[in-house]
């Protein structure tokens, strides 16, 4: 199969015109003879035992091995490369007959291939039948694109339809013989002016019937290599870099080092107590509030250095949380038991104050499209609203605590809120039905992974929990070390693939978990504060931000004293720099 038990003399194999044989070498500029270089690299491959099992382990196939390789060489273009590795190793990417079944294909002689077709080994009849199915179809086309519309319609019925496959096919197939314009609703419009695209499509699509003894499928090598960079990275603890981190010449891991840990900035703003905080979408600015009633939008720049953009002040009491809209040109604030407020970042203008009259509002979020958002009030409803300040629903969800937290996944179909104390709802309106999330401690917030997959559940008892939320909720692991006894403490997700909890603590420390071993990574001291809150860069895997009781925010990033080796597009020397809250 695929060459290796045909006998057939290495000149007589017909070598197909392709990207991956294109070598008919005699017509070929490259056809002289191929000159072996010598030495060891020239030397055949180390077998362990057996002279076609190759590798320490003994589980790689010599003849797959190389048959792999050379499939690859030729999709590479190195069509040269790939016919002397052929001739050299007598291992062929395809057996004779498969080779003519190719080139019959591409030249359209569509009987002979047929014929052909039936000489490959290893074929059942349903492969046959679909595979000839697909070759009579592009025979099809290519007589419509030259007209010949009445061999069209005799070899529909006495060749396409006898195969009693693909019924439906059939019936689109003879709408094309009538109406031109469905060619294109078929991916086929241009198959009379594209034919050698055509046939390389199809020999594409043949090749995905056949066994991959016979056609090894497209992009093999690519594939296998893929699957084993992503096995390190996936099996690497502590992996927070970008892929492009990964090389094919080492084993990859990564070390504690690649966790931010070192107070790179701490920025001075607000008079009061720091409460919330969180990154835009983009990464690109960080938003936070305080009980002294400001919000402010602070810029990241390109090199990590963040300053101050607005400052935002109107709120009468306490601001209590921040969320961005999905774009990122709008900032909703939310006062204690106050008003909400909706704020343009790059103006700093106040667009619109959204309250209900007597009661106060006590969380915030926006929906996926933008146009609505979403308000907990203290009446324990939640209120949902249109920009303009148009209530256009309102339903029993909540309780009325200090802070309520909402959340709605992207494709806008479930929203999330407190429902008990110890109960959080997860509500398709749609669909009227509902999942609970149920906890035996006071449930304190909670935190939306960013593919919606996850929940962090901050608990009374000093315990953080992670729900799957995809189905039916499911509590999968549990973070203890931190601190909390009397205030209200936020974690988050964050670094490469949201692998990692972040958390605040009453003992003026940020904590960092692996997500799905559990593990306490970090604790990192520098606050003089309890902290409230913590946010992770969504597209900056080195920086984290932290809100304190200390009226500061701090930035942490990579340690790099100890760092081996850097991530391109961040630079930092080290020294703790710090920003007073002035426009710059």
């Amino acid at each position: 199969m695929g060459g290796v038990d045909d006998n057939e003399p290495p000149l007589k194999r017909v070598r197909v015109p392709t990207v991956e044989s294109g070598s008919l070498l005699k017509n070929s500029p490259f056809s002289e003879p191929v000159i072996s270089l010598g030495g060891p690299m020239a030397r055949p491959l180390a077998s362990e035992g057996k002279e076609d099992i190759i590798g320490s382990k003994g589980v790689i196939k010599k003849v797959e091995f190389v048959r792999i390789i050379t499939k690859a060489l030729y999709s590479l273009g190195y069509e040269r490369s790939g016919a002397a590795l052929e001739d050299e190793s007598g291992i062929y990417l395809h057996s004779s007959v498969v080779n003519l079944f190719r080139k019959q294909v591409l030249d359209g002689y569509w009987d002979e291939s047929l014929v052909t077709l039936r000489k490959i080994d290893h074929l059942d009849e349903n492969i046959l039948k679909s595979a000839s199915f697909l070759i009579l179809e592009q025979k099809f086309f290519e007589l419509l694109g030259k007209n010949r519309i009445i061999d069209a319609v005799k070899m529909l019925r006495s060749e396409i339809t006898p195969l009693g496959i693909k019924r439906e096919r059939v019936h689109e197939l003879s709408g094309c013989i009538v109406s031109s314009s469905k060619l294109a609703l078929l991916g086929f419009a241009n198959v009379g002016t594209e034919t050698a695209n055509s046939r390389m499509k199809l020999l594409e699509e043949l090749q995905k019937l056949f066994p991959p003894t016979v056609m090894i499928p497209e992009r093999r090598l690519e594939h296998l290599v893929e699957q084993a960079l992503n096995v390190q990275r996936d099996a690497c603890y502590f992996h927070n870099s970008l892929d492009s981190t990964l090389s094919l010449y080492t084993d990859h891991q990564c070390g504690k080092e690649q966790i931010p840990s070192q107070t790179t900035q701490v920025l001075f703003g607000h008079h009061d107590e720091v409460w919330f905080l969180q990154f835009s979408n983009n990464g690109k600015y960080l938003a936070s509030s305080s009980s002294d009633g400001s919000v402010i939008i602070w810029e990241v720049h390109e090199d990590g250095r963040i300053s101050l953009k607005h400052k935002l002040t109107g709120h009468d009491k306490p601001v209590i949380m921040v969320a961005w809209r999905p774009d990122d040109c709008q900032l909703l604030s939310c006062g204690m038991e106050e008003v909400v407020r909706r704020w343009d970042v790059i103006s700093g203008e106040c667009l619109h104050v959204y309250e209900k009259s007597g009661l106060g509002l006590i969380s915030c979020a926006w929906f996926p499209d933008g146009k609505q958002l979403l308000c907990g009030v203290t009446d324990q409803n939640i209120s949902l609203w249109d920009l303009d300040g148009k209530e256009l629903e309102s339903w029993k969800g909540l309780r009325a605590t200090r802070t309520s937290d909402i959340a709605v996944t992207k494709d806008g179909k479930w929203i999330i809120s407190m429902c008990r104390e110890t109960a959080i709802s997860l509500l398709d309106r749609e669909a009227k039905r509902e999942h609970l999330i149920e906890e035996e401690q006071t449930i304190t917030t909670f935190s939306l992974s960013k593919h919606d997959k996850f929940l962090l559940v901050n608990l009374l008892n000093q315990e953080i929990h992670l729900w799957s939320i995809v189905g039916e909720p499911m509590l999968i692991a549990k973070y203890k070390g931190h601190k909390r006894s009397r205030l209200v403490i936020r974690s988050c997700f964050g670094g490469y693939e949201q692998a990692f909890v972040a958390s605040g603590s009453e003992d003026s420390q940020v904590y960092i978990w692996h997500r799905a071993g559990g593990d306490l990574i970090r604790a990192l001291p520098g606050h003089a504060g309890a902290v409230n809150c913590v946010s992770w860069n969504p597209s900056n895997h080195h920086m984290l931000a932290s809100a304190s009781d200390d009226h500061t925010i701090r930035v942490w990033g990579l340690n790099r004293v100890n760092l081996k080796r850097k991530d391109a597009g961040y630079h930092c020397n080290g020294v703790v720099h710090q920003c007073n809250g002035n426009r710059k």
